[in-house]
């Protein structure tokens, strides 16, 4: 049976002369970039169905790499670095200048989470939270600093900076209970937190110079 459409083939012949030959005023340079323009769309198409270039704007990058997605676990979460960092902040200054309890609450996860400090001192959220209530009752004029932070992931670590004045006793010092000296006390703190990923903090360390912190509550010995 003969082929309805049949193909007659020949010597290759280059891709430019038939070009030039039939539109002879058409600029040479705009022949030569014609390959050039062809690569582009190429690329743009293969941003487009899933290739491995992208013209995704470098900002939008950089965002999607701070967020608080776990690469572990294949999620993506909403938070982004920054986001993460102003709960951080929101969660310190709740919980030294005081606020409702279930606003200091929505910043952890009160279940799950584990405090960690200097000499094996592990405790869980209730823990902490009793250490900053005896704060509040111990000391006046507070105030809390965060200093350098890097975030990665779903952790942020940062220097730390909380003051008060001494004015009544604090019961969970270091050394047990203290009687006030009235001077203005500073924690100096270096702290790193994990985050879930709903932006509560599940887990945190703290390193810390007790023997200077003793010195200034007017601890005997120290």
């Amino acid at each position: 049976m003969e082929e309805p459409y049949p193909i007659h083939m020949g010597r290759p012949r280059p891709l430019l002369i038939p070009v030039l030959w039939r539109r002879p005023w058409l600029p040479f340079a705009a022949v030569l970039s014609a390959p050039f323009a062809l690569g582009a769309w190429a690329i743009g198409q293969s941003a487009g169905t899933g290739g491995a270039v992208t013209n995704i704007p470098a900002q939008e990058i950089i965002m999607k790499s701070h967020a608080t997605a776990s690469v572990r676990k294949g999620e993506e979460t909403a938070l982004t670095r920054d986001e993460l960092i102003a709960r951080l902040i929101k969660a310190g200054e709740a919980e030294v200048l005081g606020a409702d309890q279930a606003e200091i609450d929505s910043y952890f996860d009160t279940r799950k989470f584990r405090f960690h400090a200097p000499d094996g001192f592990d405790t869980d959220f209730a823990g902490l939270n009793n250490y900053f209530k005896s704060i509040r009752a111990s000391f006046d004029d507070r105030s809390i600093r965060r200093g350098i932070i890097v975030a990665e992931g779903d952790y942020i670590a940062c220097q730390t900076w909380i003051e008060g004045k001494f004015v009544r006793e604090f019961a969970q010092s270091p050394a047990g209970a203290l009687s006030p000296n009235g001077q203005r006390v500073v924690w100096d703190l270096m702290n790193i937190f994990m985050f879930d990923d709903q932006g509560r903090i599940v887990e945190e360390w703290v390193r810390t110079d007790y023997r200077s912190f003793l010195r200034q509550l007017g601890a005997q010995g120290h």
